[in-house]
């Protein structure tokens, strides 16, 4: 009987010490202010938070508090119930109710910086921007080559007609050294040749990656031409001059497209 008598006391007490505590919690949160509180989960990047919150504050309100709870600027979250969050509207106005899941979507600053941190996807892209606004022949080390001026033996050229390829080489053409380059094509071995007075480049038409051209300011019938040999634009082997005639035929035949022959 003792056992008995002196268990029942303690498991009175517990509850009583546990008991204020939580009374205290629920007045000041509802009569103590007279406002009312709503229970969320918030869900932004696969975090989720319970979150207690006034029915009568706003949406911006709310965006304050996910400020304080992930870090993201008010300013960069879309928050979703039912739809995007109105700002101006209360909780009760746009009938929130507990349990009520709050969707968040946005990036910090910080994830933002850290997806662009591979700095040379930066530069490249910033120099594409740059590329974009500055015609090509403008670019300066374009301009040095193209600043001695038409080849003596350059090949004639025929405007507003596509030509296929000659059977000769393309010659009187420079290349981004100001030498003499000519271009040979190779097709039953499928190989471009480029041949300088030094040395010829027998390429595999495959492992060319691209091939961009752009006319030449002020001789528009004129191209500098570019021929991709590895994975970004550092390996672009520039000619200039080349007749406006044969660009669509060399860039076909070189991408593996023949519609010209």
């Amino acid at each position: 009987g003792c056992g008995g008598g002196g268990g029942s006391p303690a498991a009175g007490r517990s509850p009583e010490s546990e008991e204020p505590p939580r009374a205290s919690v629920s007045n000041g949160g509802d009569a103590g202010s007279g406002r009312e509180l709503v229970e969320l989960k918030v869900i932004w990047n696969k975090n989720k938070y319970d979150v207690k919150f006034f029915l009568d504050s706003t949406g911006a309100e709310l965006k304050q508090k996910i400020h304080s709870l992930t870090g993201l600027p008010p300013a960069m979250q879309k928050v979703m119930f039912k739809g995007l969050l109105p700002e101006e509207k209360t909780l009760r106005e746009i009938k929130v109710t507990n349990g009520a899941k709050i969707m968040v979507v946005g990036s910090t600053i910080n994830d933002v910086l850290a997806v662009n941190t591979p700095k040379e996807a930066a530069q490249q892209e910033v120099k594409a921007e740059e590329n974009k606004k500055e015609p090509l022949c403008r670019q300066k080390q374009h301009r040095k080559v193209l600043d001695k001026g038409k080849p003596d033996d350059v090949m004639p050229s025929v405007k507003g007609v596509q030509e296929r390829l000659p059977t000769v080489p393309l010659s009187g053409m420079y290349n981004k050294s100001g030498g003499k380059v000519r271009l040979t094509f190779k097709l039953e071995q499928d190989q471009l040749w480029i041949g300088t007075k030094e040395r010829t480049e027998k390429l595999p038409m495959g492992s060319i990656k691209n091939v961009v051209s752009e006319p030449i300011e002020g001789h528009e019938d004129y191209h500098m031409m570019a021929f991709q040999l590895g994975p970004t634009e550092a390996s672009y082997y520039w000619v200039y001059w080349v007749p406006t005639q044969y660009v669509d035929a060399i860039k076909d035949t070189v991408l593996g497209k023949w519609q010209y022959f």
